[in-house]
């Protein structure tokens, strides 16, 4: 437990930093000459660069644990955010971002994969996963109102150093607070059948997810990296850095209400995915409409829908993988979210002066939907039922 609680507080620290810059990018490099359709690229490109590293933190987390990966992973980023902030026009921007996708692309798989071994049992696994998503809304509350404050106080440049260090402190301190799993505690974990929505999988074996299931985090993040392409574009938000932090942190506490909900986590996670990616794209289609709901309203519920996907695919995938391969299936995850973090942001800045680009992300949410395979069978394997 010790182990888990270091791991939050890094965490923590670390997606306040990182959160702190959402309302930051799109003025930052509006000041550098950027136009809005390049600024989709400046937000895509450090998605993109995140797959090369998701495919080599898989088996890389496997082979030599999570530890070194996220105390390089935070020292790097910090290096990185520091040489963001000094930046002289939009294309050494773009540079530094893709830079910083690559590096941080080890730290969610890491971080993922330590926690769901230290799990004793698939319930503690569902809670150590909500208590990430705890963790993480709590940081991107108050992030991007501390950053958006920060940078009208002190300058972009000098907010971004500040947060460099933070993160640079943190890997640090990581070096000497994250500990490995116990041999004892990384042991094959069989999902209740109605955890799973399937049978439960023999001891040291994972059952395999379809493909098509890691079609609904794609469309998950597609939508968010249009959300946070379109926010600070939009005339209620541009007449300050201010008071987009203020709405960036009305989706983390609509995140945090939901996750504050503990009895969710009864609830089979596939049920809480489709429900939760049903409620958002719905959402999404409101805003295309320009429904009558205030704008900090829907900011709220899509919030909420997004407390519930998160830790429930999380959860999905911990339960039906075998501890020996929590680092591939997790980094597979954030390839998924890595696709859908490039693809949004460059499809808004492309299509929104003709077409509303939460259309786009209401229209990718019901494709995955579509697409989402039926739950697995409930017929146990033959040696499961011996």
């Amino acid at each position: 437990m010790k182990t888990v609680m270091w791991l939050y507080l890094f965490i923590f620290v670390a997606f306040f930093d990182l959160h702190a810059q959402f309302p930051m990018l799109t003025p930052y490099a509006i000041s550098l000459g950027a136009a809005p359709s390049f600024i989709g690229f400046i937000m895509g490109i450090y998605s993109l660069t995140h797959l090369p590293g998701n495919l080599l933190a898989g088996y890389s987390v496997d082979r030599f644990g999570s530890k070194p990966f996220i105390v390089l992973s935070l020292i790097g980023a910090g290096a990185l955010l520091i040489a963001q902030g000094h930046v002289a026009d939009p294309w050494q921007l773009l540079a530094v971002r893709s830079v910083s996708g690559f590096v941080l692309a080890f730290l969610s798989p890491a971080c993922l994969a330590l926690l769901a071994k230290l799990a004793r049992d698939h319930v503690h696994q569902s809670k150590l996963m909500s208590g990430n998503g705890l963790v993480h809304t709590l940081a991107s509350v108050v992030s991007p109102a501390a950053g958006a404050l920060l940078v009208a106080k002190v300058g972009f440049t000098t907010a971004f150093v500040a947060l460099g260090w933070g993160l640079i402190v943190t890997g640090i301190l990581a070096a000497f607070g994250v500990k490995e799993a116990p041999a004892a505690l990384s042991k094959p974990i069989a999902p209740k059948v109605e955890e799973a929505g399937g049978a439960a999988a023999p001891a040291g074996r994972s059952r395999n997810l379809p493909w098509l299931f890691y079609g609904v985090p794609l469309a998950l993040s597609c939508s968010q990296g249009i959300l946070f392409f379109e926010l600070p574009l939009l005339s209620e938000s541009a007449a300050s850095v201010v008071e987009t932090g203020v709405l960036f942190s009305i989706v983390s506490v609509g995140a945090l209400i939901t996750l504050a909900m503990v009895f969710f986590n009864r609830v089979p996670p596939l049920y809480r995915t489709m429900f939760g990616a049903l409620a958002l794209a719905l959402v999404f289609f409101g805003l295309a409409m320009r429904w009558p709901v205030p704008l900090p309203v829907s900011l709220l519920l899509i919030g909420m829908a997004k407390g519930v996907i998160f830790p429930a695919i999380a959860a999905l995938l911990a339960s039906a993988t075998a501890p020996s391969k929590y680092g591939r299936v997790f980094s597979v995850l954030s390839i998924a979210f890595s696709l859908g973090a490039f693809i949004g942001p460059i499809v808004a800045g492309q299509v929104r002066n003709h077409l509303s680009p939460y259309y786009i992300a209401f229209v990718a949410l019901m494709t995955a939907l579509a697409l989402l395979p039926p739950p697995f069978k409930r017929s146990a394997p033959a040696s499961a039922k011996t």
